[in-house]
């Protein structure tokens, strides 16, 4: 998610507040607080009444006079270095700036101002130095604790920047910027209660402050909370037409709604503001593999397109691998993800990691993870190296890749929230993959090869999909660690409430109208039946109303119907399947853990296998567990199957019992074979590039 702060200075804009309210003062007052002697000629009184009106150029042409006969004034000093830098005039501006400091070491402003400069020159620890040097002379400077805050979230001291940002607020509890910044920053590591009150504070001091607006409904987006984002987000754009992250949040909101054209509408707003807004642009891309209108060509085009607006340019910084081309040597294995934690990736890399064999593999994660949980800690200690890549920049992360001298660098995210594929588009590694987390083709040229398996990805048909060369695994490309704390297998619940309910766990986006229709048709072909249904968006009490009317729309009445949010604990999410007979799979886009997790419980999966890999997905997982009987070709036949299976009570009894010993001992679950598997693909890919090299 894109979260709006306010920026620091930027060239060539017109005096922020705080000049301003520094311009007002010099302007005002006969003397400075801090004992300086404030000007009395009227030449400098009336660079400043030009400064404050916005008029840096004419403003600065008076400064440069005024130091010409008194070198040594340091508001002209001072003001004169402000104006540059609202020019452009960056070193001009240092220059001028620290000759006011040195000339009077306890001028706050002066500090703060230089280091607004040396941000902008990049000098971050030199910039860091003088806003903390102005705070000492005037611990009450709320400006500066902001400025200072800024910086430190653009050098990844998160900590330091919430603390930085909190302290303006306590100086002036007024400080509309500061609050909404502190908002974002606290939303970014998942404390939503308080960002939210960040957030109508910098809303209730400044009514028309559309970045506050906008992050308010980011906000009221992760607590479920829809109409309340979507309002947030109209007002935010009401009040800035170009307030182009408002588009991308209603983009979010209307996926998890159901609401899928107009998502994509959002984002291709979105996009018509800001071509460059990669994120905008994922979304789009990740919301039409939800769309059963898009086929897999036009994914793939949308893709290409992607890597050309976004990622070739990064191509400038690639430069020739240092890697030693040996191709039988230990290799060092690289994963990017933002979900290593209490996410469905990590029930498909833990095993992996558990497994390699590190006297062929030295493994490295980078960890796009703001809030690490018990899952993180984990997870590291499965790793040689780890990095978190919060904070730093995508030219950053590639250059940490390449310091680490990775050989094969593998992407878990694809087009999902919060990608590194900016980094991967720098080239860091000789060989890049794209795996697991992503169900279709990056479209980037700067990945070589995607890992599949024959049923996700039939041979002679998909290759056409993709920009990458597709790489197919024996025995499945996925491999399921189930949890520990999964509860006992429960008997199936028709044998004591004498109806079959059907359900489905899968994110709300994959249940499109299109789905519920033929939902609808078994529950109409099985008398008494019912259907559960439980994601995390049915919180919103507009989206369990928009999927009853959707069913209603299709003859099933709400007492048919559960819905259920999400459910916290992770062992009570996985006792809920004990309510369940038959789990449905959606279409076009199929479940992944939701369907591990049912065959986990006992629970069949029934899967409608469609024409790409979102949709084939079921097909793979079932087939290694050779369930292959549960596997529809047509709707018509998925139909079939269900109704079939519902009027078989005593199969039901049998399935519930023998599903969880089938699937353990299944490819499915086989974490040795699955990590050698992916060792001597990785091995093969290597030896490839040291051959063509």
């Amino acid at each position: 998610m894109t979260m709006v702060t306010s920026a620091s200075p930027r060239a060539g804009a017109k005096p922020n507040r705080q000049q301003r309210r520094q311009a007002a003062r010099l302007a005002k007052k006969g003397r400075r607080g801090n004992g300086a002697v404030a000007p009395t000629n009227a030449a400098l009184q009336e660079a400043v009444k030009l400064h404050k009106a916005g008029h840096p150029h004419e403003a600065l042409q008076l400064y440069r006079k005024i130091l010409a006969v008194q070198p040594d004034q340091v508001d002209a000093l001072n003001l004169g270095g402000v104006a540059n830098l609202d020019l452009g005039h960056i070193g001009e501006a240092v220059k001028l700036l620290q000759a006011a400091v040195r000339l009077q070491p306890g001028y706050a402003e002066a500090h703060n101002n230089l280091g607004n400069a040396l941000q902008a020159a990049g000098k971050l620890d030199e910039a860091a130095a003088a806003y903390r040097r102005a705070t000492r002379i005037n611990p009450d400077y709320a400006e500066a604790h902001y400025n200072l805050g800024i910086l430190l979230q653009k050098s990844s001291d998160t900590a330091g920047a919430v603390a930085a940002y909190r302290r303006a607020t306590e100086i002036n509890p007024s400080f509309a910027e500061a609050c909404n910044s502190l908002g974002a920053m606290l939303q970014e590591f998942g404390e939503l209660d308080d960002a939210v009150a960040a957030y109508r504070r910098a809303i209730e001091i400044k009514p028309d402050y559309a970045a506050a607006h906008s992050n308010l409904g980011a906000a009221s987006h992760c607590n479920c909370h829809f109409d309340e984002a979507l309002a947030h987000c109209h007002h935010a754009l009401h009040l800035d037409p170009n307030e182009v992250s408002a588009h991308n949040t209603m983009g979010m909101v209307l996926k998890n709604m159901g609401r899928l054209d107009e998502a994509i509408e959002a984002y291709r707003n979105a996009l018509t503001l800001k071509p460059s807004f990669s994120e905008a642009h994922s979304n789009l891309i990740l919301t039409m593999n939800y769309h059963p209108r898009f086929t897999a060509e036009a994914i793939l085009a949308e893709s290409r397109y992607w890597d050309e607006i976004h990622a070739l340019p990064h191509v400038v910084r690639a430069r020739p691998h240092a890697n030693t081309r040996d191709p039988e040597r230990r290799l060092r294995i690289g994963y990017v993800s933002p979900d290593f934690r209490a996410h469905s990736v990590s029930y498909f890399i833990e095993p992996l990691l558990a497994n390699h064999d590190r006297g062929a593999v030295e493994v490295f994660c980078y960890a796009e993870v703001p809030c690490p949980d018990a899952v993180t800690t984990h997870l590291r200690t499965l790793a040689d190296g780890w990095c978190s890549t919060v904070g730093l920049t995508d030219a950053e992360v590639a250059d940490r890749i390449r310091e680490d001298r990775i050989d094969v660098l593998v992407d878990l995210a694809g087009h999902t929230a919060h990608n590194r594929l900016l980094a991967f588009a720098e080239r860091p590694a000789p060989v890049q993959v794209s795996w697991l987390g992503y169900p279709n083709t990056t479209g980037m040229s700067a990945i070589d090869y995607r890992l599949s398996d024959e049923t996700a990805d039939p041979e002679g048909i998909a290759e056409a999909h993709h920009s990458e060369t597709l790489v197919r695994l024996p025995r499945g490309f996925l491999c399921y660690g189930p949890p520990a704390t999964a509860p006992k297998v429960t008997p199936p619940p028709v044998a004591e409430i004498g109806q079959v309910t059907f359900g489905s766990f899968n994110n709300l986006t994959k249940v499109t109208p299109e789905v519920v229709k033929t939902w609808a048709r078994i529950l109409k072909a099985v008398p008494g039946s019912r259907i559960l249904i439980k994601s995390k968006p049915l919180a919103d009490e507009a989206t369990r109303a928009h999927y009853l009317a959707l069913f209603a729309g299709e003859g099933i009445e709400a007492d048919r119907i559960e819905l259920i949010s999400a459910i916290p604990l992770l062992s009570n999410h996985l006792a809920t399947y004990g309510k369940v007979d038959i789990a449905l799979d959606p279409f076009p886009y199929n479940g992944t853990t939701t369907t591990c997790e049912a065959l986990w419980m006992g629970v069949p999966v029934i899967i409608l296998c469609g024409t790409r890999h979102a949709a084939r997905v079921g097909a793979s997982l079932l087939t290694a567990m050779e369930l292959t009987d549960f596997i529809a070709e047509t709707s018509d036949g998925y139909i079939e199957m269900a109704t079939d299976l519902a009027k078989n009570i005593e199969r039901l009894a049998n399935l519930r019992k023998n599903l969880r010993p089938r699937m353990a001992a299944s490819p499915l679950c086989g974490a040795e074979t699955f990590a050698c598997n992916i060792e001597t693909t990785f091995r093969d890919l290597w030896r490839r590039w040291c051959a063509a090299a």
